[in-house]
């Protein structure tokens, strides 16, 4: 890894909606990186109360704060270890809908390429991407050591239960009365999912004024169509 690269992998890792490790920002990766004391994100969970003491402006309290943040991030949830990754396309929707669908990391890392785009919104272009990261040895040895740091590699499924179990929506258009995080509130509620994306897998397409692209796809597809009325009807709302 080049350094430039390195540093921007630690910084994503650490990122708050990712591992959340507060206070790793940019001057401290800098340093822990040019030290030579950070070459993969795994070794975050192997730094020690002496090294970073010998850092720039880094008194005691500051260093236990770091290494505290970094020992509380090992409880962050499999979603957030997958997006942290840094797996090109897999981001932070992604990694749920992947932890959600397989339910554990080892799970993932042996699944082909047929078997992930089984998950909702994982395309050839992503299956591919996730199936290349896992196969290159030095990414199968950094997950090793993350899981030997500790880090969440099982993901408890939510159950899906209510009329709508199993289905899944996409939003488009501006709906008469609920706001799109209601409507999608609203679906979850009753055991359906709301995707970013139309494809073969939608169910219902819940379209509103000003709809755009997401409905003439629908049309293309033969897709299910529906209102506002028509979605209270279906969430018992």
């Amino acid at each position: 890894n080049c350094p430039a690269r390195l540093k921007e992998s630690i910084l994503h890792f650490a990122a708050r909606p990712v591992m959340n490790i507060d206070g790793m920002g940019d001057a401290l990766v800098d340093q822990l990186v040019e030290g030579g004391l950070l070459k993969s994100v795994a070794d975050l969970y192997d730094l020690r109360i002496d090294q970073l003491l010998q850092l720039e402006r880094m008194g005691t309290k500051s260093a236990e704060r770091v290494l505290n943040n970094i020992r509380t991030s090992k409880a962050q949830p499999l979603p957030r270890v997958l997006n942290g990754l840094g797996i090109p396309f897999v981001g932070e929707r992604t990694a749920v809908l992947l932890a959600e669908s397989f339910g554990s990391m080892d799970a993932i890392m042996t699944a082909g390429t047929d078997v992930l785009q089984g998950t909702e919104e994982v395309g050839p272009k992503v299956a591919h991407s996730i199936r290349h990261f896992f196969d290159e040895v030095r990414n199968h040895e950094l997950v090793e050591r993350l899981r030997l740091a500790g880090l969440q590699f099982t993901h408890e499924k939510r159950k899906s239960t209510g009329a709508l179990s199993g289905q899944t929506f996409v939003l488009t258009g501006t709906l008469p009365v609920w706001s799109r995080e209601e409507a999608k509130e609203k679906i979850e509620s009753a055991g359906g999912k709301v995707s970013g994306s139309v494809s073969k897998k939608t169910n219902y397409v819940v379209s509103g004024e000003d709809a755009g692209s997401k409905l003439e796809k629908a049309r293309e597809l033969g897709l299910e169509i529906i209102d506002e009325a028509r979605l209270r009807e279906l969430t018992g709302s």
